[in-house]
């Protein structure tokens, strides 16, 4: 999840750093915050956070501290937003030029390329030097690494576009140059698309071809997701969000290909669902977002005796990004300590995260400018 919780100068605030705390104390063994920039230039959002050496260090520390109540983990989930850069604080940048509708981006040079690994590693040794538990490096949902895996954006002639492997390449560089930044002993995750869910996008097969590769490579863990924020792309979440978990059969034939631990995203509604998955070889962990919105303590709820699932919201025909909004919304309201009197209609909740991200929008471009 993108909390978009960050101060819009890319540090945390006290609503974000409580939120991570409720969860922790609500039973989650790992919450990863999404997203955390590497590098201001190219956000999802004016509410990401930044990990730079002008970063609040005291503040990161904080959070995680206190994500990390319990015994928790708390990771960042480090990305570059690429050609789906926050266009008012940002020139977005791709693996290829695109100019397409709702889409149009610049393509990066070469030496931009070669900057990236450096930039994820610095990030990386500020999230261990902080205080937190490990670092996912972010290789889905269409952001800049999931771009150059995916023929729709990557239409590059060099040895960063191409065959699979070639467009995995970068992906490599950037695992290789964060693992000797931050030692052997340092977990070391990334998430990666089963699928675009896009016409001319990463395919089943090129992406269980990405498995075998990472399986080649140091990280520890395989987070297993897909779709993208595409202009006009189908939302696994909004669009079939009676069909249970989205890429449960494609997690089944990963993890023949990797002897790498496998956490399965998208779609857990109940605990029938995540103890099937995880007793039928499918998944090692569960990944939950929504479900952990509407009950911050579901971990502790599952791991007791009585159980019980979460009661999902269901919306009479909600406007375009309207049950985005609601749940991002509804983060700040858990932040706050506020969700009892959490009322908003998805349009409400649309109209007040884009006032907030236009306030931060101001934030970001005199801090980053």
């Amino acid at each position: 999840m993108s909390d978009s919780l960050g101060d819009g100068t890319g540090n945390p605030t006290e609503t974000q750093i409580n939120l991570y705390e409720r969860w922790a104390k609500g039973g989650t063994a790992l919450s990863l915050i999404g997203e955390v920039q590497a590098s201001p230039h190219y956000p999802e959002k004016p509410g990401n956070l930044v990990l730079t050496p002008e970063s609040d260090k005291r503040a990161l520390e904080m959070l995680a501290q206190r994500g990390s109540t319990n015994g928790a983990h708390i990771w960042p989930q480090l990305g570059h937003a690429g050609a789906l850069s926050h266009a008012p604080i940002s020139t977005p940048k791709g693996p290829s030029a695109l100019d397409i509708e709702g889409l149009k981006c610049d393509g990066m040079s070469i030496e931009e390329i070669h900057d990236l690994p450096e930039t994820f590693a610095n990030a990386a040794t500020i999230a261990r030097d902080v205080g937190f538990g490990g670092v996912m490096i972010h290789a889905g949902h269409g952001f800049l690494l999931s771009q150059f895996l995916s023929p729709l954006f990557n239409h590059r002639s060099d040895h960063y576009g191409g065959t699979v492997d070639a467009r995995f390449r970068i992906v490599a560089e950037v695992i290789d140059s964060v693992r000797l930044a931050v030692g052997a002993n340092f977990p070391v995750s990334i998430r990666i698309n089963s699928t675009d869910k896009l016409e001319g996008g990463l395919s089943n097969d090129d992406a269980l071809h990405v498995v075998k590769l990472l399986d080649q490579t140091s990280i520890d863990l395989i987070d297993i997701s897909g779709g993208t924020y595409f202009p006009g792309a189908a939302s696994s979440s909004d669009g079939t969000s009676a069909s249970g978990p989205y890429f449960s059969d494609f997690a089944r034939r990963a993890k023949q290909l990797t002897s790498t631990p496998i956490t399965l995203t998208g779609g857990f509604k109940t605990r029938e669902q995540a103890t099937a998955a995880i007793n039928g070889g499918i998944t090692d962990a569960i990944s939950l977002a929504r479900a952990m919105v509407i009950d911050p303590s579901l971990a502790n709820t599952w791991l007791s005796e009585a159980g019980g699932d979460p009661q999902f919201p269901v919306f009479d025909a909600p406007s375009s990004g309207g049950v985005t909004a609601w749940y991002s919304m509804r983060l700040t309201a858990l932040g706050d300590g506020t969700e009892s009197q959490f009322n908003l209609s998805p349009e409400a909740a649309i109209d007040i995260h884009e006032a907030r991200d236009a306030e931060r929008c101001d934030r970001w471009k005199r801090r980053f400018a």
